[in-house]
Parts: C-alpha cells; sequence; structure tokens
C-alpha cells in the first residue's frame, strides 16, 4: 500500500484489499489526496454520515484555502469552475436553488414514466447481436447515454464527441485533461446557444431548454456559468455510474455463478435513499426483487467510491480524532460500504441483503439526483438482458478483465458469450 494516499486506488492491484488496509487504520485516519496535499480519510460508516449531513463540513471548496481542488484535479483555471462547480460543490441556500431547478425532472414519478422508454431502448440494443460481444460497448454503455441524451436534450449523434472529451478528464496526461475539460465547456456553450437561437417548439420537455428558460426569464436564478456547468455535470454524470454499475453486476452475477431466476423479474422500484449495494466472496441464489440485488451490487462494488470532499468549518471533534478548521475530508465510499460495525459479514455478496444501507448514491442533502434513475435503468438492463440471454457467461478469464484507470471502480471491457437466447 502507498502509505494512506488515494493515490494507491489508481496503482492497486487489488482495490478491495487497498480499501480494508485503509480501513485498518480507524475510522478516520490522515492521508494524502492525489497531488500529496494531505487531507482526512473517513472510512468508518457512521463517521462517513457524520461528515455527509453535519453543516460543519462544508462541500464549497470557496470556504477553505489549504485545498487547490483544480490543481488536484489537473483543470486550467479558465475551465476548473465549469467542471467543478457541480451540484455537489455547492452548500444551501444556492446548493438548494440549484438543486430545484432540475430535481423535477428526476423523481421517482417521472423516472417511472420513463421505464417503457427504457425498455423500449433496452430491447432495441439486444437485437441483432452477435454470438461474442463486449457488453460495456453494445449494452452498458448505449443504453444510459441515450436515456440521458433524450432527457437532457442533447443530440445523440455528438455523443461519440464528447465521450472522447470526458474520457480526457480522466488521463494522466494534463495537456489531455486540459483539451478534454475545453472541448467540453464550448460544445455545451455552442448547444446552449444553437437550442436557444433555433425553434423550442417541441422541445420543451427536455430539461436543458427548461434550464435555458429559467437563465432567459430570471437570470437571477441560473447564471451562464451555472448553466453550463449544470449540464455537464448531468450529462456526464447521468451515464458514467450507471455503465459502470450495469457492468459491474453482470460481472458479479456471472463471475461469481449467481442464480439467475430472480432477475427475470424486474420488480418494482426499491428506490429507498437507504438502500445498499452488495457484494462479496460468496455465491449464491439471486432470488426476489431484482431491486435488492441491485442495491447489493452497489454496497458491495459500486463504481462511485469516493465523495465530494469536504472542508471543516470549525474544530470538528469525530472518531477520536480533532479535524481542525479549512481542513479537508473524504469520505471513501467503498470502504464505509464495508464498515464491520455497520454491515453483517460485509465482504459477503448477499443480493438478498434486508438490511443494507449502503452510500453508493451519497447521503444527506447531496444525495445523488439520478439515483432513481440508475436503479431504474440498472434494473431493466439486467432483467432484459438475462431474460434474452439466460445462457450468458464470460467470454474472459476473470484475470484478463480490463479495468479503467481512473477512482472510479468501472470495467474498460466485459466480453460475453450469449448462449441460446429467448424470443424477446
Amino acid at each position: 500500500m502507498t502509505g494512506n494516499s488515494l493515490r494507491g486506488l489508481l496503482t492497486a492491484t487489488d482495490r478491495d484489499a487497498f480499501l480494508a488496509e485503509l480501513a485498518a487504520g480507524g475510522p478516520i485516519s490522515r492521508g494524502t489526496h492525489l497531488d500529496g496535499s494531505p487531507i482526512w480519510l473517513v472510512t468508518g460508516h457512521a463517521e462517513s454520515l457524520t461528515v455527509l449531513t453535519d453543516p460543519r463540513f462544508s462541500s464549497d471548496p470557496a470556504k477553505q484555502t489549504g485545498f487547490d481542488l483544480a490543481a488536484a484535479a489537473g483543470l486550467p483555471e479558465d475551465v476548473a469552475p465549469y467542471l467543478l462547480r457541480t451540484l455537489g460543490a455547492y452548500d444551501p441556500p444556492d446548493h438548494t436553488r440549484l438543486r430545484r431547478l432540475v430535481s423535477r425532472a428526476f423523481t421517482h414519478r417521472r423516472i417511472e414514466q420513463l421505464r417503457p422508454r427504457i425498455q423500449q431502448i433496452a430491447d432495441g440494443l439486444l437485437d441483432g447481436l452477435p454470438d461474442e460481444f463486449d457488453l460495456i460497448e453494445r449494452y452498458a454503455y448505449p443504453l444510459p447515454i441515450q436515456v440521458i441524451c433524450e432527457l437532457l436534450g442533447v443530440p445523440l449523434h455528438d455523443r461519440d464527441t464528447w465521450r472522447a472529451w470526458a474520457g480526457d478528464l480522466s488521463a494522466p496526461d494534463p495537456a489531455r485533461i486540459a483539451t478534454g475539460a475545453r472541448a467540453l465547456v464550448a460544445y455545451m456553450a455552442d448547444l446552449i446557444a444553437r437550442m436557444q437561437a433555433g425553434d423550442q417548439a417541441g422541445q420543451a420537455e427536455n430539461l436543458l431548454s427548461a434550464l435555458i428558460a429559467t437563465r432567459d426569464e430570471d437570470g437571477g436564478r441560473l447564471s451562464e456559468q451555472e448553466l453550463i456547468a449544470l449540464s455537464i455535470s448531468i450529462l456526464i454524470a447521468g451515464h458514467e455510474t450507471t455503465v459502470s454499475l450495469i457492468g459491474r453486476s453482470v460481472h458479479l452475477i456471472l463471475s461469481r455463478r449467481l442464480s439467475l431466476a430472480g432477475l427475470t423479474d424486474a420488480g418494482g422500484e426499491t428506490g429507498a435513499e437507504t438502500g445498499a449495494e452488495a457484494g462479496g466472496d460468496v455465491s449464491g441464489d439471486v432470488s426476489g426483487d431484482v431491486g435488492a440485488a441491485v442495491e447489493e451490487f452497489l454496497r458491495y462494488g459500486g463504481p462511485a467510491e469516493i465523495a465530494v470532499l469536504r472542508y471543516a468549518l470549525q474544530p470538528v471533534q469525530l472518531g477520536g480524532v480533532t479535524i481542525g478548521a479549512g481542513e479537508a475530508v473524504q469520505v471513501v465510499y467503498a470502504a464505509a460500504n464495508r464498515d464491520p460495525a455497520r454491515f453483517d459479514r460485509p465482504d459477503a455478496l448477499d443480493p438478498r441483503r434486508a438490511d443494507n444501507p449502503h452510500l453508493g448514491f451519497g447521503h444527506g442533502i447531496h444525495y445523488c439526483l439520478g439515483a432513481a434513475l440508475a436503479r431504474a435503468e440498472t434494473q431493466i438492463a439486467l432483467t432484459t438482458l438475462l431474460r434474452r440471454y439466460p445462457a450468458l457467461e464470460l467470454a474472459v478469464l476473470a484475470d484478463g478483465l480490463a479495468w479503467k484507470p481512473g477512482l472510479q471502480r468501472a470495467l474498460a471491457a466485459l466480453p460475453v458469450r450469449t448462449g441460446p437466447a429467448h424470443p424477446s
């Protein structure tokens, strides 16, 4: 292990072992961020809840001076505000104001209305597939991309262009990060300008048009920079996590040889914000509600392994340490989701886990805005895939899988073989 450094996540051959060793240092320990800046690492579940909900901790980097978030992310100053000032980096009242503007597109009712369309997209993606294919490229990626593009109002035919720029943001080369960041900002600014200049009849249902109207009707509620930043963050966050979750869920099902019977019934929405994820060292029957299985996949190996940084506004006593005013605090979701003080058999994969308050979608006022959408997409993706291909199997050994570099746990590819198909 490379000390208590988040950089270790980028180089660890066994991420679970790295996270376990990190947690062994106690629920809160001293560590360093990617650029070597000192931070507090929070791996305990109870302590994580405190940091995520206590108003003594701020999400706004402007309220501290000890940590340069733009430098740590490798972002040039001219575009850093557009990519770092996401909803997760605001405190109330600005956070409340901005979240209210977009939350209507992600309500439970709205997502339930989207389920037939998500089902239609999933069915279409599985039509005409070869006997062997990359599940990430042919299914896990295009499904949430198409959904978020339609919801936001981004032309689907542009996806390969901005996908490459978004990928540059996690590149090890600072020049690529800068190029991708500037291109994304320019693309979104141009798209907004074209939508405003064009005939928006028939576009009123998409979120971007609604946000443009809000900016134009009442500039005090939404600035131009906020509009661009919100649009980029929704576009990227609206698909990246779900792509990873679908791929990782299929990987866990196939690699653990879990029974697929229970996953062919789509079941209902289980979207309680205290839901959790699963994963572990045992195989078993994935029976019952597919929603519970998805929550367990989130807990055990969900894509979001760390939270947005928090900053102490005053000295805080927590977990036996004193966090000084202005100091940066990093909640490590992936470690908190395996905390034995909160979870029974935390390293066991139990798709029927009943008590599962995972942090895969965060907690508190910054709870993931798109959690219900990600759940619906993953549930539909799994049930549709496994109903169509009940004999689905991995086409590569586990140690031959390619994982994407970065702080998100995501497969770069997942080759699978279909076996006999059932009619759709």
